[in-house]
């Protein structure tokens, strides 16, 4: 059975209902053991929706780069991080909330109503907010927001990947593979690992016990 596909029902209700900006609200990276976590809002053009959106999972890395190009330059665009840091001095679904909030103020204009993928809102949310369960699988705004959301993390680790070589950042994206898991006990804890994760917890906890 072919799942269905995300629509603009919610953004269309609330646009009849008066508001004139509606943002898609998503993120990317709550479970790799390194790096930030990645927010983006977007405000889609009713007129001048790009083909083919749907959640970033469910695309190749060469498709979601095609289509973060084109929602780029159709529709306004937010986007926000929170850092390894942050993550550990909040938690990460308090980090993943400061991203979002960071991804809508740093649209080029504030928005009437946010859409959030997931089951609950940012406290500091600068706007109404309404949550939306599989907003990625449901709602066209959250699909191109978890679309650019993912383009531009991918990007940072590629990044990261050049200053930190040997923990296949460029291609794991942060995520637990075992070519991560086995980098991380050759060569040690980096300043991007997220230190409360379990398998960084565990070799920094085995690297203390051993210390003399």
């Amino acid at each position: 059975m072919t799942k269905p596909l995300p629509d603009f029902t919610l953004e269309a209700e609330a646009l009849a209902g008066g508001a004139r900006l509606v943002a898609g609200v998503d993120e990317v990276g709550r479970g790799p053991l390194a790096g930030p976590v990645m927010a983006a809002a977007v405000c889609l053009t009713p007129d001048d929706i790009p083909a083919g959106l749907r959640d970033s999972k469910t695309l190749t890395a060469h498709r979601r780069e095609v289509l973060a190009a084109e929602i780029r330059a159709r529709a306004a665009v937010g986007l926000g991080e929170a850092s390894a840091r942050e993550i550990e001095e909040m938690n990460i679904l308090q980090a993943s909330h400061l991203a979002m909030c960071r991804a809508l103020a740093a649209l080029p204009a504030p928005p009437d109503l946010a859409l959030i993928d997931g089951n609950s809102l940012p406290r500091a949310l600068p706007c109404r907010g309404i949550r939306v369960v599989k907003g990625d699988a449901r709602c066209l705004s959250i699909a191109a927001a978890s679309i650019v959301a993912k383009v531009a993390r991918d990007a940072v680790m590629v990044e990261l990947a050049q200053q930190y070589p040997g923990y296949g950042w460029d291609h794991n994206a942060g995520y637990p593979t075992k070519e991560h898991l086995r980098a991380l006990r050759d060569m040690g804890v980096s300043p991007h690992h997220r230190r409360s994760f379990k398998p960084v917890y565990n070799i920094l906890w085995q690297d203390k016990s051993i210390s003399p």
